[in-house]
């Protein structure tokens, strides 16, 4: 049976399994001894069933831990690339232990978040994990007083184990490092009050009448084209390497999208057989991860990359960093607190406030996108207000762990749902309880870090060029034929990088006849998603338009799929795990984040 899916490709569905294959003998799940052969009632009712495991339900054990493993896999590049990028930022890039450790620490907080977003946030299936959002601006500012990473600083190697330096590690460095460590800490735990408290007052519609794609769209744009400088460091140590990752990717994400893979499957009832499932395209980028790591081994093996630690080519080996899975613990425990009593930078403190509120509409945007695939009613407003709420106190806790990052949903497992059918938020659970054993694991940490510089590059540009891809898609909701959307856009973007690209030429941008002023001052002007937010928001909001030209609201009146039949379950999906009498208590009228049930 044959259906197509919310990215209109057309998949097979096999009874109760999302596996499907084109002339093969049916079975039924639950009852998997009780093969189901040209039985038309069956045909016509998984024919019918987009979603085989709605959010309410739970699959059978076996089929949760492989779907949970799916989306756990399928996110785990994302931990991994901005685990790096906080190294970079904190001077920790040659520090290939404290990689592991910040890695360790980012896996913890992203299983416990999607545990508790699951569980008492919104209660859709969403995974939360680690955002580039709140790291990048951090990585185009330098010399800002010591406070964040500059090229000027001596980046020597070192080695940390459990928050202690050993004998070879300089002490200056590490002080540095851990100094930068403790400013993203406190910046962070800020960052995570003003985050909660939006969903915790229900503060979101009032945002939302303000900031629209028009806002958001330039400044993602702005703010990931600035990335491609800082990411070519890992793409330039080998540029065929970096090629043969970004091409394996495409090619199976893209060129082979509309093809099934054949994948071999037993069951006890029909023996071994044939069935046909987009394997390729969910863990796209995972398989071109680990089959260009297998290409530098060998490379590696025949010496193919200089074996002098002062060549640029040295990293793209596979034993370049191998000492750090030696050198780390079996068992690493991130806990709060684990670098020092913590400290504020007043910089960080800016960009992760204005980041909080872009990833804020982000999450929001994959809210419904989920409830869409899911087949589910949109989040009403409390469930929304209660997923910022969460994402708010775990970007909160991420702070008090030293992650140097918040935590955000991922759009991508959301189309990992319309891929694989299954909706369950069980299988999300799992997920999350699957990466707090991954962390706990410090080989397990210490092995991805090892991961060659031009492999991790090019998997780097593939998921920014997605990513940028999908900004831009938001788009759709706008009226892009109206010359004041085309204006805002165009003159947004020019400006957006024409006054970073001024402010990095300058030694001092502006004088105001105070040294910190100048330099915050010029932190801003240095920040393109900061000029490109502001410009974008301010002509949005002050050129005349209509809100439905400017994306703000959409007239769902005449969408007909939301209809009855369209939904597979209802707004029960939503409510909190309480007591009935306690949401029937007229106090919960005055909670944003909670509903209040009538008698």
């Amino acid at each position: 049976m044959a259906t197509e899916d919310d990215f209109g490709n057309e998949t097979e569905v096999l009874n109760g399994t999302g596996l499907v294959g084109r002339g093969f003998t049916e079975f039924d799940i639950e009852n998997p001894d009780r093969v189901k052969e040209n039985d038309p009632e069956v045909v016509e009712d998984y024919s019918k069933k987009v979603i085989i495991y709605g959010v309410n339900e739970s699959p059978p054990i076996h089929i949760m831990l492989v779907c949970a493993l799916q989306q756990g896999l399928s996110a785990l590049s994302g931990q991994l690339i901005v685990a790096v990028m906080v190294a970079e930022v904190v001077c920790a890039s040659n520090n290939d232990v404290f990689k592991a450790r910040i890695l360790s620490s980012t896996m913890f907080m992203a299983g416990v978040s999607t545990i508790a977003m699951n569980v008492i946030g919104i209660r859709l299936p969403l995974f939360q994990g680690g955002t580039v959002m709140y790291v990048v601006p951090l990585m185009l500012m330098s010399d800002l007083g010591g406070s964040f990473c500059s090229s000027t600083l001596d980046q020597t190697s070192s080695n940390m184990t459990h928050g202690n330096v050993s004998s070879g590690e300089s002490d200056e460095s590490m002080e540095i490092i851990l100094t930068n460590v403790r400013a993203l800490q406190g910046s962070l735990m800020v960052a995570g009050c003003v985050h909660a408290l939006m969903g915790g007052l229900g503060l979101i519609g009032f945002l939302l009448k303000f900031i629209g794609p028009l806002t958001i769209v330039p400044t993602m744009i702005l703010l990931f084209v600035f990335m491609i400088k800082a990411f070519l460091k890992f793409v330039t140590v080998s540029w065929p390497i970096s090629i043969s990752t970004m091409a394996v990717s495409v090619i199976l994400f893209l060129y082979l999208s509309r093809y099934n893979m054949p994948i071999p499957v037993w069951t006890p009832s029909g023996g071994c057989r044939i069935i046909r499932y987009p394997l390729h395209q969910i863990f796209s980028i995972l398989i071109a991860l680990l089959v260009n790591w297998l290409l530098c081994g060998i490379l590696t093996a025949y010496d193919v990359f200089p074996n002098d630690r002062s060549h640029k080519s040295y990293n793209a080996r596979t034993d370049a960093r191998v000492g750090v899975i030696y050198d780390n613990p079996w068992f690493t425990f991130p806990y709060p607190g684990q670098y020092g009593p913590v400290s504020i930078s007043v910089p960080a403190t800016v960009v992760f406030i204005i980041a909080t509120f872009i990833s804020i509409l982000d999450s929001i945007a994959d809210y419904y996108a989920c409830a869409r695939v899911s087949r589910v009613p949109p989040p009403p407003t409390h469930g929304v207000n209660r997923g910022i709420l969460i994402e708010g106190i775990c970007s909160f806790l991420s702070g008090t762990f030293g992650c140097g990052h918040a935590t955000t949903t991922y759009g991508s497992n959301v189309g990992s749902i319309g891929v694989c059918k299954v909706a369950s938020r069980s299988v999300f659970v799992y997920t999350g309880v699957l990466y707090i054993i991954f962390a706990v694991f410090g080989k397990f940490s210490a092995v991805f870090i090892a991961i060659p510089d031009p492999v991790l590059g090019g998997t780097l540009f593939v998921m920014i060029g997605i990513f940028i891809g999908v900004m831009i898609g938001n788009l759709e909701v706008t009226s892009m034929s109206s010359p004041r959307n085309v204006a805002i856009l165009g003159l947004s973007i020019c400006v957006g990088f024409a006054i970073p690209f001024w402010a990095q030429a300058e030694e001092t941008p502006v004088e105001f006849g105070n040294e910190k002023a100048n330099r915050l001052v010029g932190m801003f002007l240095k920040n393109p998603n900061l000029v490109g937010t502001l410009l974008a928001c301010f002509l949005d909001n002050t050129v005349p338009g209509t809100r439905k030209e400017r994306g703000i609201i959409l007239d769902e009146s005449d969408d007909t799929e939301t209809s009855k039949d369209y939904y597979n379950e209802g707004y029960e999906v939503y409510r909190p795990l309480l007591p009935a009498r306690i949401l029937r208590w007229k106090l919960m009228k005055y909670i944003p984040f909670l509903p209040y049930e009538q008698h």
